[in-house]
C-alpha cells in the first residue's frame, strides 16, 4: 500500500495500516514531510509502549513496516493506493494523473478528501471501475468511521475491496453517495454553520461554546477546538464544495472563517487559529475581536 500525504492524516493512516499488518510506502514531495510523519507516528507508537498497550518490541516492527518516499515511482509495485495530499482538486488530480501511469491496472486508487467529488478526480484517470473515494476522521488511529464512496463508475468489486482494505484496518464504514460533503462532513457544516452564527450574533463567547458542546452534548473537543486541531482551511474548503454544490445559504462561508485563513491563522499548526497556542498551551485570542 502507498499513502500519499504524510500530514495529518496521510500519517495517521499509515500508522493504523502499519499497526494492522500493512506494509506501507509513505510518500510526499520532500523528505523533510516524510520525516515528520513519520516521527510523529513513532511518538504515537512510543505514547502506546508506555501506556503498555504494546511492547517496544512490536513499535519497532510496525516502524519497520514503513517506508519513506519522495519519488511517486515507488507505487509500481503496491496494491492498493490511499492518497491524503492538500484539499485541492489540481494537486490531487495531478497526482492521480501521474499514478496512473505507474502503477498496474489492477490497483485501486482512494482519496481521502473530505469534499471533492469522487467522480470528477476518477476522471483523471484511465480507471475509473477501481477508483473511490475511502474518507478517514480526524485523529485518524482514534476515529473509528471510514467513508466508503463509490464514483459514478466504481465497480462493486473495487468498493468491496475497500471495505475489506478498512475492515482489516480496524476500521466501521458506510456506504455514501458521491454528492457534495458526502454524509459526515455534510450534517457538520450544518452544525458549524449554526455555531458559527451563534458566535457572531455573541449567544456565548467561543469558549463557553466549546464547553457547551463538550458537556451538553457530549463531543470529547468542541468545534472551535476541533477546527484547530484539523485546520481551518480544511474546513473553510468544506464549506466552499457544500455551498457550491447545493447552493443552500447555510452552506456560505462565515466571513470570520474566511479571515482567519486570509491571515494565515489556520489553528494548531500555525500556532495560532480560533485559540492562541504560541506559549505551548491552548489559551483565549486577546489579539483579535470574535
Amino acid at each position: 500500500m502507498m499513502v500519499v500525504g504524510a500530514g495529518l492524516m496521510g500519517g495517521g493512516i499509515a500508522q493504523v495500516a502499519a499497526q494492522n499488518g500493512y506494509n506501507v510506502v509513505l510518500n510526499d514531495v520532500a523528505p523533510e514531510f516524510v520525516d515528520k510523519g513519520f516521527n510523529t507516528i513513532a511518538k504515537n507508537l512510543d505514547g502506546q509502549v508506555k501506556k503498555e498497550k504494546m511492547t517496544a518490541a512490536q513499535k519497532d516492527e510496525i516502524l519497520g513496516r514503513i517506508k519513506k518516499s519522495t519519488n511517486l515511482e515507488d507505487a509500481k509495485d503496491v496494491d492498493f493506493i490511499i492518497e491524503a495530499a492538500f484539499e485541492n482538486f489540481e494537486v490531487k488530480k495531478d497526482i492521480f494523473q501521474k499514478l496512473d501511469g505507474i502503477c498496474r491496472q489492477e490497483v485501486i486508487f482512494a482519496s481521502n478528501t473530505s469534499s471533492i467529488p469522487i467522480t470528477s478526480l476518477a476522471t483523471a484517470t484511465k480507471r475509473p471501475a477501481r477508483f473511490i473515494g475511502m474518507h478517514f476522521f480526524s485523529p485518524v488511529p482514534v476515529m473509528r468511521l471510514v467513508e466508503v464512496i463509490p464514483a459514478l463508475k466504481t465497480s462493486e468489486e473495487t468498493t468491496k475491496i475497500t471495505e475489506a482494505v478498512a475492515m482489516k484496518m480496524k476500521k466501521e464504514t458506510v456506504r455514501v453517495k458521491d454528492v457534495p460533503g458526502f454524509l459526515v462532513n455534510r450534517i457538520n457544516a450544518a452544525f458549524r454553520a449554526e455555531v458559527y452564527n451563534c458566535l457572531q450574533e455573541g449567544v456565548a463567547t467561543l469558549e463557553d461554546i466549546d464547553k457547551a458542546v463538550k458537556l451538553g452534548l457530549n463531543h470529547p473537543m468542541g468545534p472551535f477546538e476541533l477546527a484547530d486541531f484539523v485546520g481551518i482551511e480544511i474546513g473553510l474548503n468544506v464549506f466552499k464544495t457544500l455551498y457550491e454544490g447545493y447552493k443552500d445559504p447555510k452552506f456560505r462561508p462565515a466571513f470570520i472563517l474566511e479571515k482567519l485563513v486570509q491571515s494565515g491563522d489556520l489553528g494548531r499548526k500555525t500556532g495560532k487559529g480560533w485559540y492562541d497556542y504560541t506559549s505551548g498551551e491552548k489559551k483565549p485570542r486577546t489579539d483579535i475581536n470574535f
